[in-house]
């Protein structure tokens, strides 16, 4: 009954998204909300096609919902559930509530997000897949939305890797847009989560887009843009988490590229440039660690410097540089840097003046 009266009040027509969380402030719950006399709700300003379909729901459209959440691996989180992501309930006009299909605890993971071009070059897939790779291993998870291009590059980076993502879906999770990426959807879900506002059933149109991106930014700590036209949903993306107070990052590219002139034009108005997933993990410790909050109690502890054998012995040795510990794990300096980043925002090392780091006492 309780997801009953939240997929109610979350597909309830003609009720603006700020108002309906207004109601549930002051009736606490879905339920409750949807009890309350029909003059109440009048007067705090519901108009009356929303007033009649809380009377009276579409009912196909409940056993739908419910019957599809009867599936493995699906979920209702609304917007009261722990589960639900922190910083998208701070959004202006965050959903009162989300389907989900995979991992639940992907929700409560610190995330951030690539987005790009549909139309991405060879070098613009690569690219993505890097920094996908380099920011999972670092412990974040890779928020995107699931097209063509730089989204689909980004999943399969963090996923190549074991790390987890988050695949954000304008449609109903019934389905899968494009079709092409079923297969890629499946590992998603296996090793993170796809989330929507839309119920399964919903058909794909093209408003539901901007309204996708504002999520992907506001789950998000930051979002990277890599490769963007100068009028695309990765910019409306970026704008999105800039207006959410969201750090955005561009990824630069050829002067002569059109899928270029998107990302030198987020720069020219203010976005980070960035060359190396390491620039984006300098900027974002201090938004990380709010992001993270959420997540202490829904992620394991992570393994003690002496459980991370090579990196734990030398720097509980004597301090060392980045170029001293790529010499000596064999690592690469994006996978050093992103895994002495998330190091050090545990607390676990400190970075000292010299640019050398040490194991904390």
């Amino acid at each position: 009954m309780e997801a009953e009266s939240w997929i109610t009040l979350h597909l309830c027509p003609g009720a603006p998204q700020r108002l309906r969380c207004q109601l549930l402030e002051r009736y606490g719950d879905a339920a409750t909300l949807i009890k309350a006399p029909a003059a109440e709700l009048r007067a705090a300003g519901l108009q009356q096609q929303a007033l009649k379909w809380l009377a009276r729901p579409d009912a196909a459209e409940l056993r739908r919902c419910m019957q599809w959440l009867e599936d493995d691996g699906a979920h209702l989180v609304p917007i009261s559930h722990p589960s639900y992501p922190a910083l998208l309930r701070e959004i202006h006009d965050p959903p009162l509530a989300l389907f989900a299909l995979g991992q639940l605890d992907t929700l409560a993971q610190a995330q951030i997000a690539i987005v790009g071009s549909r139309a991405a070059t060879p070098l613009g897939r690569s690219t993505a897949a890097d920094f996908a790779r380099a920011l999972a291993r670092r412990g974040l998870c890779i928020a995107s939305g699931l097209a063509e291009g730089i989204d689909a590059a980004a999943h399969k980076g963090a996923l190549d890797c074991g790390g987890s993502t988050l695949g954000v879906c304008a449609h109903g999770l019934d389905q899968v847009y494009p079709r092409r990426h079923a297969e890629l959807a499946r590992r998603i879900a296996a090793k993170g989560a796809l989330i929507s506002e839309n119920p399964p059933g919903a058909s794909l149109a093209q408003w539901m887009f901007p309204r996708r991106n504002r999520i992907i930014s506001g789950i998000s700590a930051g979002v990277v843009v890599v490769e963007a036209a100068k009028r695309s949903g990765a910019n409306i993306t970026a704008r999105a988490a800039a207006e959410q107070g969201r750090e955005v990052f561009a990824v630069p590219g050829s002067i002569y590229s059109p899928v270029s002139r998107g990302c030198h034009a987020l720069i020219r108005n203010g976005a980070n440039l960035v060359e190396r997933p390491e620039d984006v993990l300098v900027e974002l410790p201090p938004l990380l660690q709010a992001a993270a909050r959420s997540a202490d109690n829904a992620k394991p502890a992570h393994p003690s410097l002496e459980e991370l054998p090579l990196f734990g012995q030398l720097l509980n040795q004597k301090p060392q540089s980045v170029d001293d510990l790529v010499r000596e794990t064999g690592l690469g300096a994006a996978e050093v840097s992103a895994e002495l980043a998330r190091l050090e925002i545990q607390g676990r090392i400190a970075s000292l003046p010299d640019g050398r780091f040490q194991a904390s006492a």
